[in-house]
Protein backbone atom coordinates (compact mmCIF):
# COMPACT_ATOMS: atom_id res chain seq x y z
CA UNK A 1 0.00 0.00 0.00
CA UNK A 2 1.49 3.30 -0.94
CA UNK A 3 1.25 5.34 2.36
CA UNK A 4 2.99 8.26 0.50
CA UNK A 5 0.69 11.84 1.16
CA UNK A 6 -1.14 13.63 -1.43
CA UNK A 7 0.25 17.18 -2.00
CA UNK A 8 -3.80 18.28 -1.47
CA UNK A 9 -4.34 16.48 1.35
CA UNK A 10 -0.89 17.63 3.27
CA UNK A 11 -1.58 18.97 7.02
CA UNK A 12 -1.78 22.51 7.33
CA UNK A 13 -2.32 22.96 3.74
CA UNK A 14 -4.50 26.04 5.00
CA UNK A 15 -2.37 29.02 5.24
CA UNK A 16 -5.71 31.13 7.19
CA UNK A 17 -5.38 28.38 9.83
CA UNK A 18 -1.48 28.76 10.24
CA UNK A 19 -1.34 32.50 9.76
CA UNK A 20 -3.28 32.71 13.54
CA UNK A 21 -1.78 29.44 15.03
CA UNK A 22 0.85 29.30 17.86
CA UNK A 23 4.60 29.70 17.04
CA UNK A 24 6.00 26.33 16.92
CA UNK A 25 9.12 27.78 17.67
CA UNK A 26 10.00 30.29 21.04
CA UNK A 27 12.81 32.55 22.08
CA UNK A 28 15.31 31.06 24.11
CA UNK A 29 15.89 31.25 28.04
CA UNK A 30 19.07 32.01 29.29
CA UNK A 31 20.05 30.64 32.52
CA UNK A 32 23.01 30.66 32.74
CA UNK A 33 25.87 33.78 31.67
CA UNK A 34 28.20 30.68 29.64
CA UNK A 35 26.77 29.01 26.77
CA UNK A 36 27.61 25.68 24.70
CA UNK A 37 25.87 26.95 21.73
CA UNK A 38 23.67 23.05 21.74
CA UNK A 39 20.95 24.84 20.61
CA UNK A 40 20.34 26.90 17.53
CA UNK A 41 18.53 30.01 18.19
CA UNK A 42 14.97 30.35 16.89
CA UNK A 43 12.94 33.84 17.31
CA UNK A 44 13.56 36.20 14.71
CA UNK A 45 16.06 39.28 14.76
CA UNK A 46 16.46 42.54 12.53
CA UNK A 47 18.73 42.13 9.44
CA UNK A 48 20.24 45.54 10.91
CA UNK A 49 20.87 42.72 14.15
CA UNK A 50 21.80 39.81 12.37
CA UNK A 51 24.59 41.99 10.83
CA UNK A 52 25.56 44.25 13.84
CA UNK A 53 26.13 41.42 16.32
CA UNK A 54 28.05 39.36 14.10
CA UNK A 55 30.62 42.53 13.87
CA UNK A 56 30.71 42.77 17.17
CA UNK A 57 31.69 39.21 17.83
CA UNK A 58 33.97 39.11 14.89
CA UNK A 59 36.09 42.56 16.89
CA UNK A 60 36.30 40.35 19.78
CA UNK A 61 37.87 37.26 17.92
CA UNK A 62 40.00 39.05 15.72
CA UNK A 63 41.77 40.78 18.60
CA UNK A 64 41.59 37.13 20.15
CA UNK A 65 44.01 36.61 17.32
CA UNK A 66 45.93 39.86 17.30
CA UNK A 67 46.89 38.75 21.32
CA UNK A 68 48.61 35.12 19.90
CA UNK A 69 50.25 36.71 16.96
CA UNK A 70 51.47 38.82 19.41
CA UNK A 71 52.72 36.20 21.36
CA UNK A 72 50.98 37.23 24.85
CA UNK A 73 50.73 35.58 27.38
CA UNK A 74 47.48 34.10 28.86
CA UNK A 75 47.39 36.51 31.99
CA UNK A 76 48.17 39.55 29.28
CA UNK A 77 45.51 38.69 26.63
CA UNK A 78 43.06 38.45 29.91
CA UNK A 79 44.05 41.56 30.69
CA UNK A 80 44.12 43.49 27.26
CA UNK A 81 40.54 41.65 26.43
CA UNK A 82 38.57 42.85 29.20
CA UNK A 83 37.52 46.37 27.89
CA UNK A 84 37.13 45.03 24.49
CA UNK A 85 34.62 43.01 25.61
CA UNK A 86 32.97 45.30 27.69
CA UNK A 87 32.82 47.51 24.60
CA UNK A 88 31.45 45.02 21.69
CA UNK A 89 30.23 41.71 24.08
CA UNK A 90 29.39 42.31 27.70
CA UNK A 91 28.01 39.80 29.53
CA UNK A 92 26.64 40.12 32.88
CA UNK A 93 26.92 37.92 35.62
CA UNK A 94 23.28 36.33 37.60
CA UNK A 95 24.43 37.76 40.49
CA UNK A 96 24.15 41.51 38.80
CA UNK A 97 20.55 41.64 37.84
CA UNK A 98 21.34 43.85 35.68
CA UNK A 99 18.34 44.59 33.19
CA UNK A 100 20.52 44.41 29.88
CA UNK A 101 21.42 40.80 30.97
CA UNK A 102 18.95 38.93 28.82
CA UNK A 103 19.88 41.00 25.93
CA UNK A 104 23.27 40.49 26.06
CA UNK A 105 23.12 36.73 26.37
CA UNK A 106 20.48 36.89 23.37
CA UNK A 107 23.58 38.92 21.46
CA UNK A 108 26.17 36.28 21.98
CA UNK A 109 23.60 33.75 21.47
CA UNK A 110 22.96 34.60 17.89
CA UNK A 111 26.09 36.21 17.17
CA UNK A 112 27.74 32.74 17.84
CA UNK A 113 25.66 31.17 15.35
CA UNK A 114 25.75 33.84 12.53
CA UNK A 115 29.95 33.35 12.65
CA UNK A 116 29.30 29.29 12.69
CA UNK A 117 27.61 29.97 9.14
CA UNK A 118 30.23 32.53 7.69
CA UNK A 119 33.19 30.55 9.05
CA UNK A 120 32.34 27.09 8.58
CA UNK A 121 32.91 26.68 4.78
CA UNK A 122 36.59 25.54 4.80
CA UNK A 123 38.51 23.22 6.82
CA UNK A 124 40.96 26.26 7.85
CA UNK A 125 38.06 28.88 8.79
CA UNK A 126 36.85 26.61 10.81
CA UNK A 127 39.67 25.63 12.54
CA UNK A 128 40.21 29.16 13.10
CA UNK A 129 37.25 29.67 14.56
CA UNK A 130 37.31 26.81 17.06
CA UNK A 131 40.61 28.27 18.38
CA UNK A 132 39.10 31.56 19.02
CA UNK A 133 35.41 30.50 20.37
CA UNK A 134 37.54 28.12 22.97
CA UNK A 135 39.51 31.36 24.32
CA UNK A 136 36.43 33.30 24.29
CA UNK A 137 34.95 30.39 26.11
CA UNK A 138 38.07 29.91 28.48
CA UNK A 139 38.27 33.45 29.38
CA UNK A 140 34.80 33.71 30.22
CA UNK A 141 34.42 30.43 32.06
CA UNK A 142 37.49 31.44 34.39
CA UNK A 143 35.98 34.72 35.03
CA UNK A 144 32.49 33.47 36.03
CA UNK A 145 31.07 33.16 39.55
CA UNK A 146 32.26 30.09 41.14
CA UNK A 147 28.35 29.31 41.81
CA UNK A 148 26.92 30.05 38.39
CA UNK A 149 30.01 28.07 36.76
CA UNK A 150 29.43 24.72 39.29
CA UNK A 151 25.60 25.55 38.25
CA UNK A 152 26.85 25.80 34.12
CA UNK A 153 28.46 22.37 34.37
CA UNK A 154 26.28 20.44 36.33
CA UNK A 155 23.58 21.54 33.73
CA UNK A 156 25.95 20.00 30.98
CA UNK A 157 25.13 16.37 29.74
CA UNK A 158 29.11 15.62 30.96
CA UNK A 159 29.86 11.69 31.86
CA UNK A 160 31.01 13.17 35.24
CA UNK A 161 29.74 12.15 38.55
CA UNK A 162 29.87 14.46 41.18
CA UNK A 163 32.28 13.80 44.10
CA UNK A 164 29.37 13.23 47.76
CA UNK A 165 29.57 15.43 50.88
CA UNK A 166 30.64 11.35 52.74
CA UNK A 167 33.30 10.99 49.99
CA UNK A 168 34.64 14.46 50.86
CA UNK A 169 34.87 13.53 54.16
CA UNK A 170 35.86 9.89 53.18
CA UNK A 171 38.71 11.05 51.43
CA UNK A 172 39.66 14.53 52.82
CA UNK A 173 42.75 13.85 53.46
CA UNK A 174 44.15 12.68 49.93
CA UNK A 175 41.36 15.53 48.24
CA UNK A 176 43.78 17.60 50.46
CA UNK A 177 47.26 16.10 49.38
CA UNK A 178 46.53 16.85 45.50
CA UNK A 179 44.72 20.16 46.22
CA UNK A 180 46.59 21.78 49.21
CA UNK A 181 45.13 25.01 48.49
CA UNK A 182 41.06 23.48 49.17
CA UNK A 183 39.58 24.34 52.34
CA UNK A 184 39.45 22.07 55.37
CA UNK A 185 35.86 22.41 55.87
CA UNK A 186 35.44 20.47 51.90
CA UNK A 187 33.56 23.36 50.43
CA UNK A 188 35.02 22.82 47.02
CA UNK A 189 33.69 21.26 44.15
CA UNK A 190 34.79 17.67 42.95
CA UNK A 191 33.96 15.55 39.94
CA UNK A 192 34.44 11.88 39.22
CA UNK A 193 35.93 10.89 35.98
CA UNK A 194 37.81 8.09 33.93
CA UNK A 195 41.19 8.55 34.56
CA UNK A 196 41.86 7.79 30.69
CA UNK A 197 40.26 11.52 29.93
CA UNK A 198 42.81 13.58 32.16
CA UNK A 199 46.17 12.04 31.51
CA UNK A 200 47.84 15.12 31.97
CA UNK A 201 46.30 15.75 35.49
CA UNK A 202 47.18 12.79 36.32
CA UNK A 203 50.41 12.85 34.80
CA UNK A 204 51.39 15.82 37.10
CA UNK A 205 49.71 14.44 40.35
CA UNK A 206 46.86 16.97 40.56
CA UNK A 207 44.16 14.14 40.87
CA UNK A 208 42.95 11.73 43.60
CA UNK A 209 42.66 8.14 41.62
CA UNK A 210 40.04 5.60 43.11
CA UNK A 211 38.85 2.67 41.14
CA UNK A 212 39.60 3.87 37.84
CA UNK A 213 37.99 7.13 39.10
CA UNK A 214 39.88 10.54 39.22
CA UNK A 215 38.71 12.97 41.33
CA UNK A 216 39.07 16.47 39.58
CA UNK A 217 39.46 19.25 42.01
CA UNK A 218 37.05 22.21 40.40
CA UNK A 219 39.91 24.53 39.66
CA UNK A 220 40.87 21.74 37.11
CA UNK A 221 37.85 21.39 35.59
CA UNK A 222 38.44 24.88 33.12
CA UNK A 223 40.15 22.62 31.12
CA UNK A 224 37.94 19.37 30.90
CA UNK A 225 35.37 21.71 29.78
CA UNK A 226 36.88 24.05 27.32
CA UNK A 227 38.59 20.81 25.58
CA UNK A 228 34.81 19.29 25.26
CA UNK A 229 33.67 22.81 23.98
CA UNK A 230 35.86 22.89 21.45
CA UNK A 231 35.18 18.82 20.57
CA UNK A 232 31.50 19.91 20.47
CA UNK A 233 32.30 22.65 18.40
CA UNK A 234 34.31 20.71 15.79
CA UNK A 235 31.73 18.69 15.36
CA UNK A 236 28.90 20.90 14.56
CA UNK A 237 31.02 22.79 12.17
CA UNK A 238 31.39 19.83 10.19
CA UNK A 239 27.25 19.60 10.33
CA UNK A 240 26.92 23.18 9.36
CA UNK A 241 29.22 22.69 6.70
CA UNK A 242 27.20 20.39 5.35
CA UNK A 243 24.02 22.61 5.28
CA UNK A 244 26.10 25.22 3.99
CA UNK A 245 24.46 24.76 -0.05
CA UNK A 246 21.01 25.61 1.32
CA UNK A 247 21.72 29.10 2.30
CA UNK A 248 22.53 30.18 -1.28
CA UNK A 249 19.42 30.68 -2.44
CA UNK A 250 18.63 33.36 0.45
CA UNK A 251 20.20 36.54 -1.59
CA UNK A 252 19.43 38.42 1.73
CA UNK A 253 21.95 36.16 3.94
CA UNK A 254 24.62 35.22 1.41
CA UNK A 255 26.60 38.52 0.89
CA UNK A 256 26.78 39.30 4.22
CA UNK A 257 28.56 36.11 5.28
CA UNK A 258 30.02 36.27 2.56
CA UNK A 259 31.69 39.52 3.83
CA UNK A 260 32.13 38.42 7.51
CA UNK A 261 34.29 35.64 6.36
CA UNK A 262 36.40 37.46 3.83
CA UNK A 263 36.97 39.81 6.68
CA UNK A 264 37.79 36.87 9.24
CA UNK A 265 40.44 35.94 6.66
CA UNK A 266 41.60 39.47 6.27
CA UNK A 267 40.21 42.02 9.14
CA UNK A 268 38.30 45.16 7.74
CA UNK A 269 37.82 48.14 9.23
CA UNK A 270 34.15 48.09 8.84
CA UNK A 271 34.54 45.86 12.10
CA UNK A 272 35.76 49.22 14.26
CA UNK A 273 34.49 52.33 15.51
CA UNK A 274 35.99 54.41 11.95
CA UNK A 275 32.41 56.04 10.61
CA UNK A 276 33.91 59.05 11.35
CA UNK A 277 37.63 59.14 11.44
CA UNK A 278 37.94 62.96 11.35
CA UNK A 279 39.63 64.84 14.23
CA UNK A 280 36.58 67.40 15.58
CA UNK A 281 38.06 70.54 15.80
CA UNK A 282 40.88 70.37 13.18
CA UNK A 283 42.05 71.91 9.77
CA UNK A 284 43.00 69.86 6.76
CA UNK A 285 44.48 71.58 3.90
CA UNK A 286 46.03 71.32 0.83
CA UNK A 287 49.29 72.93 2.12
CA UNK A 288 49.30 70.77 5.07
CA UNK A 289 49.76 67.20 3.64
CA UNK A 290 53.13 67.05 3.61
CA UNK A 291 53.41 67.75 7.18
CA UNK A 292 50.65 65.07 8.11
CA UNK A 293 52.49 62.69 5.96
CA UNK A 294 54.36 61.72 9.20
CA UNK A 295 50.71 60.20 10.81
CA UNK A 296 50.13 58.15 7.49
CA UNK A 297 50.28 54.38 7.47
CA UNK A 298 52.96 52.94 5.24
CA UNK A 299 50.37 52.37 2.37
CA UNK A 300 49.67 56.12 2.00
CA UNK A 301 53.01 57.22 3.12
CA UNK A 302 54.34 55.22 -0.09
CA UNK A 303 51.53 56.68 -1.98
CA UNK A 304 52.91 60.24 -1.06
CA UNK A 305 56.23 59.90 -1.61
CA UNK A 306 55.61 58.32 -5.24
CA UNK A 307 53.86 61.21 -5.95
CA UNK A 308 55.89 63.61 -4.46
CA UNK A 309 58.38 61.96 -6.66
CA UNK A 310 57.23 61.07 -10.05
CA UNK A 311 54.66 64.39 -9.54
CA UNK A 312 51.86 61.53 -10.89
CA UNK A 313 49.79 58.36 -9.58
CA UNK A 314 47.83 56.08 -11.56
CA UNK A 315 44.14 55.45 -11.67
CA UNK A 316 43.91 53.19 -8.74
CA UNK A 317 46.77 54.83 -6.54
CA UNK A 318 44.77 57.76 -7.24
CA UNK A 319 41.52 56.78 -5.72
CA UNK A 320 42.89 54.91 -2.67
CA UNK A 321 45.15 58.30 -2.06
CA UNK A 322 42.07 60.49 -2.82
CA UNK A 323 39.54 58.50 -0.62
CA UNK A 324 42.19 58.57 2.33
CA UNK A 325 42.41 62.76 1.87
CA UNK A 326 38.63 62.42 1.93
CA UNK A 327 38.32 60.50 5.18
CA UNK A 328 40.92 62.55 7.02
CA UNK A 329 38.80 65.50 6.28
CA UNK A 330 40.24 67.73 3.39
CA UNK A 331 37.37 69.04 1.41
CA UNK A 332 36.70 68.68 -1.83
CA UNK A 333 37.96 72.10 -2.76
CA UNK A 334 41.38 71.54 -0.73
CA UNK A 335 41.61 68.36 -2.21
CA UNK A 336 41.30 69.57 -6.19
CA UNK A 337 43.83 72.28 -5.06
CA UNK A 338 45.76 69.23 -3.89
CA UNK A 339 46.11 67.10 -6.73
CA UNK A 340 46.17 70.26 -9.21
CA UNK A 341 49.74 71.41 -7.63
CA UNK A 342 51.03 67.75 -7.45
CA UNK A 343 50.44 67.40 -11.38
CA UNK A 344 53.06 69.88 -12.11
CA UNK A 345 53.66 68.57 -15.40
CA UNK A 346 50.17 68.95 -16.70
CA UNK A 347 48.48 71.84 -17.74
CA UNK A 348 45.52 73.35 -16.23
CA UNK A 349 43.37 72.00 -19.07
CA UNK A 350 44.59 68.91 -19.37
CA UNK A 351 43.70 68.45 -15.71
CA UNK A 352 40.85 69.48 -15.91
CA UNK A 353 39.63 67.36 -18.86
CA UNK A 354 41.45 64.17 -17.06
CA UNK A 355 41.34 64.16 -13.22
CA UNK A 356 39.11 66.70 -12.25
CA UNK A 357 36.02 64.45 -12.98
CA UNK A 358 37.29 61.43 -10.78
CA UNK A 359 38.14 63.45 -7.24
CA UNK A 360 34.39 65.04 -7.73
CA UNK A 361 33.26 61.46 -8.70
CA UNK A 362 35.07 60.01 -5.40
CA UNK A 363 33.42 62.62 -3.48
CA UNK A 364 30.19 62.06 -4.34
CA UNK A 365 29.62 65.56 -5.81
CA UNK A 366 28.88 64.23 -9.49
CA UNK A 367 27.95 61.20 -10.80
CA UNK A 368 24.11 59.02 -10.36
CA UNK A 369 21.43 59.61 -8.14
CA UNK A 370 22.85 57.12 -5.43
CA UNK A 371 26.51 58.21 -5.70
CA UNK A 372 25.62 61.54 -4.27
CA UNK A 373 23.13 60.49 -2.23
CA UNK A 374 26.18 58.24 -0.34
CA UNK A 375 28.53 60.98 -1.08
CA UNK A 376 30.84 59.25 -2.82
CA UNK A 377 33.07 56.16 -2.29
CA UNK A 378 33.96 55.48 1.92
CA UNK A 379 37.86 55.21 2.35
CA UNK A 380 39.67 52.00 1.71
CA UNK A 381 39.92 49.33 4.69
CA UNK A 382 42.75 47.22 5.65
CA UNK A 383 40.85 44.13 4.28
CA UNK A 384 40.48 45.64 0.91
CA UNK A 385 43.73 46.71 0.08
CA UNK A 386 45.30 43.32 1.60
CA UNK A 387 42.44 41.24 -0.91
CA UNK A 388 41.91 43.02 -4.00
CA UNK A 389 44.47 42.07 -7.12
CA UNK A 390 47.69 42.58 -7.35
CA UNK A 391 49.14 45.95 -8.50
CA UNK A 392 50.27 45.54 -11.91
CA UNK A 393 53.37 47.47 -13.37
CA UNK A 394 54.22 51.35 -12.22
CA UNK A 395 51.48 51.12 -9.85
CA UNK A 396 51.82 51.71 -6.14
CA UNK A 397 48.45 51.15 -4.73
CA UNK A 398 47.49 48.45 -1.98
CA UNK A 399 49.13 47.18 0.85
CA UNK A 400 53.19 47.02 0.92
CA UNK A 401 53.55 44.49 3.52
CA UNK A 402 52.00 42.71 1.10
CA UNK A 403 53.05 44.08 -2.50
CA UNK A 404 56.37 44.24 -1.98
CA UNK A 405 58.99 41.60 -1.33
CA UNK A 406 60.42 41.33 2.38
CA UNK A 407 63.91 42.71 0.68
CA UNK A 408 62.38 45.66 -1.13
CA UNK A 409 60.32 46.33 2.10
CA UNK A 410 62.68 46.74 4.66
CA UNK A 411 64.73 49.88 2.38
CA UNK A 412 61.01 51.24 2.72
CA UNK A 413 60.65 50.90 5.96
CA UNK A 414 64.33 52.34 6.71
CA UNK A 415 63.58 54.94 4.48
CA UNK A 416 60.79 56.49 6.51
CA UNK A 417 62.80 55.65 10.10
CA UNK A 418 62.04 52.54 11.07
CA UNK A 419 65.51 50.66 11.59
CA UNK A 420 65.74 48.66 15.02
CA UNK A 421 66.47 45.04 14.02
CA UNK A 422 63.39 43.37 16.03
CA UNK A 423 60.78 45.28 14.31
CA UNK A 424 62.29 45.02 11.25
CA UNK A 425 62.85 41.03 11.87
CA UNK A 426 59.24 40.57 13.30
CA UNK A 427 57.78 42.66 10.13
CA UNK A 428 59.82 39.78 7.95
CA UNK A 429 58.19 37.01 10.14
CA UNK A 430 54.53 38.57 9.59
CA UNK A 431 54.60 39.14 6.35
CA UNK A 432 56.11 35.51 5.12
CA UNK A 433 53.11 34.55 7.45
CA UNK A 434 50.91 36.61 5.72
CA UNK A 435 49.45 38.70 8.69
CA UNK A 436 49.96 42.23 6.97
CA UNK A 437 47.46 44.22 9.32
CA UNK A 438 49.96 42.80 12.77
CA UNK A 439 53.08 43.87 10.23
CA UNK A 440 51.50 47.13 10.23
CA UNK A 441 50.09 47.41 13.91
CA UNK A 442 54.03 46.45 14.98
CA UNK A 443 55.49 49.57 13.01
CA UNK A 444 52.88 51.76 14.88
CA UNK A 445 53.50 50.46 18.10
CA UNK A 446 57.65 51.20 17.42
CA UNK A 447 56.94 54.67 16.35
CA UNK A 448 54.70 55.46 18.79
CA UNK A 449 56.17 53.48 21.77
CA UNK A 450 56.72 56.66 24.51
CA UNK A 451 53.59 58.11 23.34
CA UNK A 452 51.60 55.03 24.37
CA UNK A 453 52.73 54.58 27.44
CA UNK A 454 52.49 58.52 27.98
CA UNK A 455 48.49 58.05 27.07
CA UNK A 456 47.84 55.05 29.46
CA UNK A 457 49.79 56.03 32.55
CA UNK A 458 49.03 59.78 32.09
CA UNK A 459 45.86 60.13 29.86
CA UNK A 460 43.83 57.24 31.14
CA UNK A 461 44.09 55.46 27.79
CA UNK A 462 42.36 51.72 28.48
CA UNK A 463 43.32 48.88 25.92
CA UNK A 464 40.30 49.39 23.89
CA UNK A 465 41.75 52.49 22.92
CA UNK A 466 44.63 50.82 21.78
CA UNK A 467 43.22 48.21 20.05
CA UNK A 468 44.73 46.34 16.81
CA UNK A 469 44.45 48.85 13.94
CA UNK A 470 42.32 47.89 10.71
CA UNK A 471 41.85 51.10 8.47
CA UNK A 472 44.25 53.01 7.20
CA UNK A 473 42.17 56.12 8.43
CA UNK A 474 42.01 54.81 11.99
CA UNK A 475 46.35 54.53 12.24
CA UNK A 476 46.25 58.31 10.72
CA UNK A 477 43.46 59.43 13.60
CA UNK A 478 45.39 56.96 16.19
CA UNK A 479 49.18 58.71 15.39
CA UNK A 480 48.05 62.08 15.20
CA UNK A 481 46.13 61.91 18.89
CA UNK A 482 49.01 60.05 20.20
CA UNK A 483 51.63 62.64 19.07
CA UNK A 484 49.06 65.51 20.40
CA UNK A 485 48.18 64.15 23.53
CA UNK A 486 47.07 66.70 26.21
CA UNK A 487 45.28 68.47 22.99
CA UNK A 488 42.81 66.19 22.08
CA UNK A 489 40.65 63.37 24.41
CA UNK A 490 40.47 59.51 23.92
CA UNK A 491 37.44 59.91 21.67
CA UNK A 492 39.18 62.44 19.37
CA UNK A 493 37.58 65.25 20.93
CA UNK A 494 39.52 68.15 21.20
CA UNK A 495 40.58 69.67 24.65
CA UNK A 496 41.13 72.49 23.18
CA UNK A 497 41.08 74.04 19.50
CA UNK A 498 43.85 72.59 17.72
CA UNK A 499 45.21 72.23 14.21
CA UNK A 500 47.40 69.74 12.16
CA UNK A 501 50.87 70.63 12.23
Amino acid sequence: MNSRIEPKRRAEINYKKKQFSEPKFAATGYKHRLNFYSLPPSAEITLEEFEEWAIHRLKVLAEFEACTFRNRSWDETVEYMKPILEKHMPLSQNSSRSPAMEEERKKDHYSHFILRLAFSSTEDLRRRFTRLESSLFRLRFQNNDARDRQDFVASLDFEWEKVSDEEKREFGAELLAVNPGMKKDGDEGWFKVDWEKVPELVESRRVFLRRGKAFVPAKEQTSMVVSEFSRRLDQQLELTARALPRLDEDDRLSPILHHLSQNFASPGSTYDDTADPTIPGASVTASSIDTLSQHFPLCMRNLHLTLRKQNHLKHFGRLQYTLFLKGIGLSLEECLVFWRQSFKLLTDDQFNKEYRYNVRHAYGDVGGDSNRRGRGYTPYSCQKLTTEALPGAGQTHGCPYRTYAPDNLIPLLQGIGVSDRDVLKGVREDVGRQRYHIACNRVFEHAHKAEMKRAKEEEGWSAADLDTILHPNQYFKRSWMLKHLGQVGVEGRPKREVAYD
